[in-house]
């Protein structure tokens, strides 16, 4: 009975001689404990990049960067990186894991041709409290963010632009 009620569905592993994987596993955890609404994303997405670790400065203009990995189908297929630039009013200095949530192969497709992408974005983080996000897909990508430390105010625009690099072993 136990074993019958157990969720079918396969779930990525990460490599645990991989550090990169091993703290992305990390970041998808704490995604799991401190933002449930991201629980039918996991389930649904056709498959999604998770960037465990950037970091952001900002006083009027300001900039990020993060990297991380993706993940097609509960499979491992290459690593991701995140530059933004941003302008607005904003203030403060964040540390905080992205994850980016592709409904469809297009949706991924198109993330994988390494294409600019721009964005307004709105929030307060202060310490360890902050989490942003879309409520749902836009163009078929989710994004949501959870702050692992910082203090910050924003009202700003930025370009952002994603790099993705093949696994070399395809």
């Amino acid at each position: 009975v136990v074993l019958a009620s157990q969720p079918a569905l396969a779930e990525w592993q990460p490599d645990p001689d991989d550090e990169v994987q091993v703290k992305a596993a990390a970041a998808i955890q704490q995604f799991h404990d401190r933002v449930p609404r991201t629980a039918p994303f996991f389930e649904e997405a056709y498959g999604y990049a998770i960037l465990h670790n950037i970091t952001r400065l900002a006083v009027g203009f300001g900039g990020a960067y993060g990297r991380g990995i993706v993940i097609e189908q509960d499979q491992y297929v290459g690593k991701t990186s995140y530059w933004q630039f941003t302008g607005g009013i904003q203030a403060g200095i964040k540390n905080f894991s992205m994850i980016i949530f592709f409904k469809d192969k297009n949706a991924l497709d198109y993330y994988k041709a390494n294409q600019a992408q721009f964005m307004g974005q709105a929030g307060v983080d202060v310490l360890t409290w902050g989490a942003h996000g879309t409520p749902g897909y836009n163009d078929g990508v989710a994004v949501m963010t959870v702050t692992r430390l910082g203090l910050m105010g924003e009202f700003s625009y930025s370009g952002a632009w994603f790099r993705y690099f093949p696994d070399e072993e395809e």
